[in-house]
């Protein structure tokens, strides 16, 4: 229901690279006051390491976006996150919800 208002796209970053970029993102944006952003992870290759339109998702960020969301020092500014509808990257994306700045 809320407006996307920042986005991060994670395409092509290692999970090393992503990682610290997630936090910065994320601490920059409750700083700034946003409460709903688009986290892009991507699908990932598909099983035999392919990529495929129809593929079942087991990349590594769209694994590890998740946990690193509710592990410090996100969690303290990570209200919820859930999947993105078709439009917004379906299965590849993660809206995520930032508390309110106090």
């Amino acid at each position: 229901q809320l407006p996307i208002e920042a986005r991060l796209d994670l395409h092509g970053m290692t999970r090393q690279m992503a990682e610290p970029a997630l936090a910065q993102f994320l601490h920059a944006q409750y700083v700034a006051g946003k409460r709903c952003i688009l986290v892009i992870t991507g699908k990932g290759p598909g099983k035999d390491g392919v990529r495929d339109p129809l593929n079942e998702g087991h990349g590594v960020l769209r694994q590890s976006v998740p946990q690193w969301l509710s592990e410090p020092p996100n969690r303290s500014i990570v209200l919820k996150s859930a999947p993105a509808k078709a439009k917004h990257g379906g299965a590849g994306a993660l809206y995520v919800l930032l508390r309110r700045k106090r």
